[in-house]
């Protein structure tokens, strides 16, 4: 009996848990592009990815900045917001991203820097906010893409996406990923449909005319 029940519950647990995922899979079917095939609007945001010891961006984070100074030259966007988190005093992803992307050749102006993008909740519900989008391409990688898709289109900013997968990665480091999507996925959805969090706000700074 006692068997049954834990086989239940971590059943339960397991459904929990891929159900979300499947839902965000299907809501971006459809959405996700290819840089050259991706429809015009005015910006794109950039998602945070970590940080190398020597506070550089890291190989996964380059490959998102890289995407978006893509779809920049080719004229897609006209903004590029890169948002990440600055907690604390030497982790700075916004700055790394800035730093990076200008090593591409994006001009500054071209770029804005969002320091309180500390979960992708957080960087959607700033992007409408506080910088004043009403649409834009995400820009992050394919395991990424349906929770940062989902969860910018239900706070009301209409967005489709880019991936940035260019590269092989790890397989150590897709399998982490991937798990953690999992997680991160059924949270997103609870905080969409249930527990509403208000992120770290403040005035509003519209980052196009």
């Amino acid at each position: 009996m006692i068997l049954k029940i834990i086989l239940v519950l971590a059943g339960f647990g397991i459904a929990v848990l891929l159900l979300p995922r499947l839902v965000t899979g299907l809501y971006a079917r459809g959405r996700v592009y290819a840089v050259t095939a991706a429809p015009p609007r005015r910006a794109a945001i950039v998602f945070g990815a970590g940080l190398q010891r020597d506070g550089s961006a890291t190989p996964i984070l380059r490959d998102r900045v890289a995407a978006a100074a893509e779809l920049y030259f080719s004229g897609k966007v006209e903004r590029l917001l890169m948002s990440g988190d600055n907690r604390f005093l030497y982790y700075n992803e916004p700055g790394a991203m800035r730093a990076y992307a200008l090593s591409l050749g994006v001009p500054a102006e071209a770029i804005v820097l969002d320091y309180a993008g500390r979960r992708t909740y957080d960087t959607c519900y700033r992007a409408k906010a506080i910088f004043g989008l009403t649409e834009a391409i995400l820009v992050t990688q394919s395991f990424h893409l349906p929770r940062a898709l989902y969860t910018c289109n239900q706070l009301g900013l209409d967005s489709i996406g880019v991936d940035a997968d260019r590269q092989p990665y790890r397989k150590v480091s897709m399998l982490y990923w991937n798990l953690r999507e999992l997680v991160a996925t059924a949270a997103a959805l609870w905080d969409v449909h249930v527990a509403h969090p208000v992120p770290v706000l403040g005035d509003p700074e519209p980052i196009l005319p």
